[in-house]
């Protein structure tokens, strides 16, 4: 069904940045990421960017890649930080459909960063394969957010699958100029709508097992096994 509220943007709303070293590092990635391909920076140009040393960059980061994970990192930490307690008594799905538009919300200021990103997973295996494992990481902390677990194997697939179906929502927003970002919440909700339809049918499937032990240890349960080993069955 589609959702009838609008998102409304909260103006000048971003990721707390301190001034700090590794803060400095992060907005200067980010700023070379929208100018150019992340395999095409190097550490030179973010030292300089960032106006510190390269001892100091390498005192704070190993990697470009360790970079994008600190960003990613303070993404969460936003999110979290801005959880509406208003929220708390939707059901889940409005609940993670809140936590994913403030995402997207917090990533805006950074999007030719991300569409930048984009075009480089579409032809980087590597950096596509390395760059899912954050993204799950990052969903199971936004299920969670939503009141969803996110805990042992299932929920390990769940935010497999979210990280799936936000990237897809990505497409949709990177191109999507509207001040009420119409076209972004549309496919936010099919996505959902299709999440909940495949999140209902896993769990069905993982609870399969529990329940064929509960009919094996039934009345015909007990009885097929008293027969197999020539007995009566036994008493309900």
């Amino acid at each position: 069904m589609a959702r009838k509220r609008k998102f409304r943007p909260a103006s000048g709303r971003a990721a707390s940045r301190t001034g700090s070293t590794r803060d400095k590092i992060i907005d200067a990635f980010l700023g070379l990421l929208a100018e150019k391909s992340f395999e095409r920076i190097d550490f030179a140009d973010i030292a300089g960017r960032a106006g510190v040393s390269l001892a100091e960059l390498r005192g704070e980061f190993g990697s470009s890649f360790a970079i994008l994970a600190a960003h990613i990192k303070d993404i969460d930490r936003a999110v979290l930080e801005g959880i509406d307690a208003g929220m708390a008594e939707e059901p889940p799905r409005e609940q993670l459909f809140d936590v994913l538009m403030r995402r997207l919300e917090l990533l805006a200021p950074h999007k030719e960063a991300v569409r930048s990103l984009m075009r480089s997973t579409a032809r980087n295996p590597g950096l596509a394969l390395a760059l899912n494992s954050l993204a799950v990481r990052s969903q199971q902390w936004m299920l969670t957010a939503a009141n969803i677990s996110a805990a042992g194997p299932l929920g390990h697939v769940r935010a497999q699958g979210l990280a799936l179906l936000f990237a897809n929502v990505l497409r949709t927003w990177i191109d999507d100029d509207e001040p009420g970002l119409a076209r972004t919440l549309a496919a936010l909700d099919r996505a959902l709508d299709s999440g909940q339809r495949w999140s209902g049918f896993l769990d069905d499937l993982c609870s399969l097992p529990g329940r064929i032990c509960q009919r094996a240890k039934g009345p015909r349960g007990r009885a097929r096994r008293s027969r197999r080993s020539g007995g009566e069955p036994m008493a309900a």
